[in-house]
């Protein structure tokens, strides 16, 4: 078998198109499951392995490190060689790279340090208090500061035009000062990264021609996620030679609240008017019961590139969606039928997905989950380096790696306990901005100068000492140099057994790196790289589920005001990306998909009325069938929401269900309620709205 054959085994036609179009820009529409990833990780073998293009020439990137790393595992596969030292990552990680090479020209060091959200979060708070500032506001003037980033303005752009962007002074002076503050730390969040980047190659054109030598083809992973500062790195680099294959999915464009700019892929074909698009088609995940309930959703988006899913895959289980009285009893039904797919032997635990809106969706069904003693676990909480006496230690080995990162020495400054409380801390800090110096700059002058009382110095000293002694050492191997930390600070001793054994992962992961490239690996580190256990049940918002498949999926909620959520019914973008996001968690099942919405919930602080949700009126009633289920006698007792004794009678027009009037045409049933002799219906009709109607009386045709 020639390599040429072993590269395109297994591949559909499509699939063979687009590994083979080398030259030249390339937009892969790559519908859900659809096999993107093997698309990718084959064009990577097949254009080294048959066409010679050297691998290091190849810049292919993604948007979570567990993707880029699945990427280099199948690439390893097909070609049998490493990918260590290759350009595949992330589009943080590969900027980072980038610059660590040449931020110099902007006037930076380059063992600069990259502070997570928590960081850069603590600089923005301590500059509201400082201005004045309600720190309530501090999440709206964060993500307008992330916001701006992504689309390439700085503040320099910002104060010399503030009325086109729409910010008064007060925020402007906010985004200055924070920008000012990463630069004294010799520091660059998330959005610096990419933004940094851009700016590296627009000012200095030799590097960017460079780099554009360097880098003969470009791959893009996940192209409908891009922002505007993504992309404008990518056309930069692609300028001269134009080999740039991207690869998505504009149905599944769902952050558009981290930036993203779906407007990427659908504009792409203008960008470069020579593109080949290839549509990829066929899925390998799904049965057919699924798509046909995804495709009925996704099809009434109006701002989509048209494309199809089908599959060889047999029908399938039906879909269901059931209706229960509230959240608890969802949750109960939920854990029930968990349990009988457990027993009935097909199906672990670990095959099982339950997806929901929002975060507060997940209480209800954990409590119950946990009564009947099945275990599960949340995806896309607080991620391992996030832990705090994970945090701690990455701290320690940042503040050694730049030691005018004044965010991590100050939160280590007292930990362990050195006699250095808050006042301490505060005091120098009020001589570094007089100064306008790190920290360890002031502490360094205190240490030598006049003027500052013995017990100041003597407590800053001993701390200093400590992180000089540890600098001095940074070289040596990374697991010998974290424990040479835990032996100066004690902070082994410190935390507790217990604790340190969060601390073995740490040590696992050091294994082979250099410091540099460990505290960018931490700090790089997202919830999305997280890893899900395969013995347990997987709780998780929709959001979190992209790029995950279970062949059992619950996805909870589907109400009005939840799927849709209410910040989006009014605005028809908001509301396309909403039905982006039901199609996501739809099309993340394999073998079976089960709905369910509650007829109330309690949001927030309140008992609420719960409509089904807009989007199950949009799926024909043969794609899947309703179960309304009945709570048990205690669950009513205990609830203190009051049910008419003739809602719990069996009806065929359960809420969901699709009806049709001889006046008013086809509508779903929103609500049924009543006495046995007498049951009534809402219905909303698409051609006069809402009808409450008796059904004695009103002629409706279940259809």
């Amino acid at each position: 078998m020639t390599k040429q054959q072993q590269y395109m085994k297994n591949l559909n036609t499509d699939q063979k198109d687009a590994v083979l179009h080398a030259k030249g820009p390339l937009l892969v529409l790559a519908g859900a499951g659809t096999g993107k990833t093997k698309v990718i990780s084959h064009r990577f073998a097949y254009m080294t392995g048959v066409l010679k293009v050297p691998p290091t020439s190849i810049l292919t990137m993604t948007f979570t490190n567990k993707a880029a790393n699945e990427m280099k595992e199948r690439i390893e596969r097909l070609t049998g060689k490493n990918t260590d030292g290759l350009w595949i990552g992330t589009f943080h990680s590969l900027s980072a790279r980038i610059l660590r090479r040449d931020i110099g020209k902007l006037g930076y060091e380059s063992d600069f340090c990259i502070y997570d959200d928590g960081d850069s979060g603590h600089i923005v708070r301590t500059i509201l208090k400082e201005f004045k500032i309600h720190e309530a506001l501090y999440r709206g003037i964060f993500s307008k500061i992330s916001s701006l980033k992504a689309s390439l303005v700085e503040p320099d752009d910002l104060l010399s035009n503030e009325e086109s962007y729409g910010f008064d002074e007060k925020f402007a002076r906010v985004y200055v000062r924070y920008q000012d503050e990463l630069k004294k730390n010799n520091a660059l969040d998330f959005n610096d990264l990419i933004m940094l980047t851009v700016k590296l190659f627009e000012k200095h054109p030799s590097v960017l021609k460079m780099y554009q030598k360097e880098f003969s083809h470009i791959m893009i992973d996940e192209f409908q996620d891009t922002n505007i500062s993504q992309y404008r790195l990518a056309r930069l680099l692609c300028d001269k030679h134009k080999n740039i294959c991207v690869v998505g999915d504009d149905d599944q464009s769902i952050y558009k609240f981290r930036g993203a700019n779906v407007g990427n892929i659908r504009n792409f074909k203008k960008d470069f008017p020579k593109v080949k698009v290839i549509n990829l088609g066929q899925n390998y995940r799904s049965t057919q019961n699924i798509l046909n309930v995804a495709g009925n959703i996704i099809t009434k988006n109006t701002k989509r590139m048209p494309k199809e899913l089908w599959t060889e895959r047999k029908k399938g289980q039906s879909v269901f969606y059931c209706t229960t009285i509230n959240e608890k009893e969802e949750a109960r039904y939920i854990s029930q039928a968990i349990k009988e797919l457990y027993l009935k032997g097909k199906y672990s635990y670990g095959d099982i997905g339950i997806f929901y809106r929002v975060n507060q969706q997940s209480k209800a069904i954990e409590e119950v989950l946990r009564e009947n003693g099945q275990h599960y676990s949340i995806l896309g909480g607080a991620n391992y380096y996030h832990k705090k006496e994970v945090k701690d230690v990455v701290s320690y080995l940042k503040a050694i790696a730049n030691p005018h990162d004044s965010v991590s020495l100050k939160s280590i400054i007292n930990c362990p306990p050195r006699q250095i409380g808050a006042a301490t801390v505060t005091r120098v800090e009020n001589e570094a901005r007089k100064r306008d110096e790190s920290l360890y700059a002031t502490m360094k002058h205190i240490i030598k100068s006049n003027g500052y009382t013995a017990s100041l110095k003597d407590k800053v000293s001993s701390f200093v000492n400590i992180i000089d002694d540890l600098i001095a050492k940074k070289r040596i191997n990374l697991q010998d140099f974290l424990e040479l930390i835990y032996k100066k600070t004690g902070y082994l001793k410190w935390i507790g057994d217990e604790k340190a054994k969060n601390l073995d992962s740490l040590m696992d992961a050091a294994e082979g790196k250099d410091l540099s490239g460990f505290v960018d690996i931490a700090a790089l580190y997202s919830s999305a790289d997280e890893t899900y256990n395969n013995d347990v049940v997987s709780l998780m918002t929709l959001h979190n589920a992209k790029g995950l498949e279970f062949p059992v999926v619950f996805i909870a909620g589907i109400e009005d005001g939840l799927i849709p959520h209410f910040h989006a019914i009014k605005d028809p973008e908001e509301l396309e990306e909403e039905r982006r996001l039901f199609y996501v968690g739809v099309t993340r099942a394999q073998d079976m998909l089960i709905m369910s919405g509650t007829k109330k919930r309690k949001l927030y602080t309140s008992v609420q009325d719960q409509q089904p949700s807009r989007f199950l009126s949009e799926i024909p009633a043969n794609c899947y069938k309703c179960i309304e289920k009945r709570p048990r006698a205690d669950a009513i007792a205990s609830s203190n929401v009051k049910v008419p004794a003739g809602r719990l009678n069996k009806s065929p027009f359960v809420t969901g269900a699709r009806v049709k009037h001889p006046k008013w045409g086809v509508g779903v049933v929103r609500d049924t309620y009543g006495e046995t002799d007498d049951v009534k219906v809402t219905v909303n009709f698409p051609s006069v709205g809402m009808k409450r109607l008796s059904l004695k009386f009103a002629n409706l045709e279940k259809i």
